[in-house]
């Protein structure tokens, strides 16, 4: 079997990813691998309708109060993983979900994927999409996927 070297963990800062986090945290050390967190900020204009974006300004605001909260949350994580004692590096991207973790995941050439999943079912699946279920689908790497308790 392949050394885990590169360890990828994607959050989207919920409780829903803090096991996956902790398995992630918990692999690195065993392998002694680098662990990259990975969180990616979707774009405002995906979530709203023509007549709901109120222009330039609006969007702008949206965007940059998106990009201050990740970087609040991204740092108060890395805190954590830091005094665990695990050698971590953070990466915030922008775009859609599924396509940035894989595309990080090939870049940091990640030997794994550690990612949270929320167990939805039934409609909320169906309308939320599921980006851990994305990334099993499409990464090059193997995913393991932890369920929120």
């Amino acid at each position: 079997m392949k050394s885990i070297r590169r360890i990828l963990h994607a959050t989207d800062f919920s409780k829903a990813s803090t096991p996956a986090r902790n398995k992630a945290m918990e692999l690195a050390k065993d392998y002694d691998a680098e662990l990259w967190i990975v969180h990616v900020i979707v774009p405002t204009t995906a979530y709203m309708t023509e007549q709901e974006f109120g222009g330039a300004e609006l969007y702008t605001r949206l965007e940059e109060s998106a990009k201050q909260e990740a970087e609040s949350s991204m740092k108060k994580l890395m805190a954590a993983v830091e005094k665990a004692k695990v050698k971590a590096k953070s990466l915030l991207l922008r775009g859609s979900a599924h396509d940035q973790i894989v595309k990080a995941a090939k870049s940091k050439k990640a030997d794994l994927i550690v990612i949270g999943t929320h167990g939805r079912t039934g409609l909320s699946k169906l309308f939320m999409g599921s980006v851990a279920g994305r990334v099993v689908s499409t990464a090059t790497c193997p995913v393991l996927t932890v369920r929120a308790k």
